[in-house]
């Protein structure tokens, strides 16, 4: 008899996926089944994307073996399809993109021949969005299951902070678009916060807040009025989401990639949408849509914790543990 139900590798080198993958466990427990994780050591870092994958899908492959010796699991979910390109032991796949997507030529040599074998032989894709296979197909339908997203907190008194923007990864993130075209759309005692990042040259209208744990920095997204969004490409854009979640409108540019917060930031006011970001903040700031906030938590409502836990009790245990 198996130890546990269900054993989730995650994925080791990026805390975005190390948090997704939290959060599918919690998922899973709140369905009542057994579940287990285990998370690769980080993987050194290299030159080429090629070789960064390879070398982090032999560490989720060290860990996976670890983990099924350990704990003899009845079903397996590998976080991110290069998690599961060098499996031990079929199993479940949870991706955000795939190679054929976010790897082109040379960089996705091995991974977009790979990768498609994996699908076909998944016993379940999971999806964060609809995006996220881009031109592939799966053997068998896939399970949309985002990374939850919730609202924080009550929103704050004011909103006092005019921007926000979030820039972790400054190079994906085009921060130095975002700070160009806020040097254009600035007034007077309006203030752009960066977060995700340490340091940055003093500019005016630009306030740092360095790296935040996750309630510092969910609390100044409840005090701002705009998120400013440029990346260079977005598979899933756990920011943006989370910007609308607590009540900030998203001013983007329209980036490739699964990137769902696009989308609903068209259906919520296409005028934000734009690469003139420098024009979509002013109009955001001077002449913002009635009911912004009120009509993203609708429509953020796939996104919650109370719709993917019912869609992992639903329709992704059963297909991993059939009675």
């Amino acid at each position: 008899m198996p130890g546990t139900d269900v054993l989730v590798v995650a994925a080791g080198n990026t805390t975005g996926w190390r948090t997704a993958a939290s959060e599918l466990v919690r998922s899973i427990a709140a369905a009542g089944a057994r579940v287990e994780i285990i998370t690769p050591d980080r993987a050194p870092r290299v030159r080429t994307f090629a070789l960064t994958d390879f070398v982090e899908a032999r560490a989720a492959r060290r860990a996976a073996l670890h983990g099924i010796a350990e704990h003899d699991p009845a079903a397996i979910i590998y976080c991110s399809i290069t998690a599961a390109l060098l499996w031990p032991r079929p199993g479940a796949i949870w991706l955000d993109a795939v190679a054929a997507e976010n790897r082109p030529g040379r960089h996705g040599s091995w991974q977009r021949v790979v990768e498609r074998r994996r699908l076909d032989q998944a016993s379940i894709v999971l999806t964060m969005s609809p995006g996220a296979l881009g031109s592939l197909t799966a053997a068998n339908p896939p399970v949309g299951v985002p990374v939850p997203v919730d609202a924080s907190g009550a929103p704050a008194p004011s909103r006092d902070i005019a921007a926000i923007t979030y820039a972790g990864d400054p190079e994906k993130k085009r921060l130095d678009h975002v700070l160009s075209a806020w040097d254009q759309a600035r007034s007077e005692g309006e203030t752009l916060v960066v977060a995700g990042l340490e340091r940055l040259e003093p500019r005016p209208g630009v306030e740092v807040a360095g790296r935040l744990d996750p309630a510092e920095y969910r609390a100044l997204l409840r005090r701002a009025r705009v998120f400013v969004a440029a990346p260079r490409r977005e598979d899933y854009g756990i920011a943006p989401l989370e910007a609308l979640a607590d009540g900030c409108q998203l001013v983007t540019t329209p980036a490739p990639g699964a990137y769902p917060a696009l989308e609903i930031a068209r259906r919520l006011d296409a005028r934000l949408v734009d690469p003139d970001i420098a024009r979509a903040v002013r109009i955001a700031l001077d002449d913002p849509s009635s009911g912004y906030a009120e009509r993203a938590a609708e429509l953020l409502e796939p996104f919650s914790r109370r719709a993917v836990d019912r869609t992992v009790a639903e329709r992704v245990l059963p297909r991993l543990l059939p009675a």
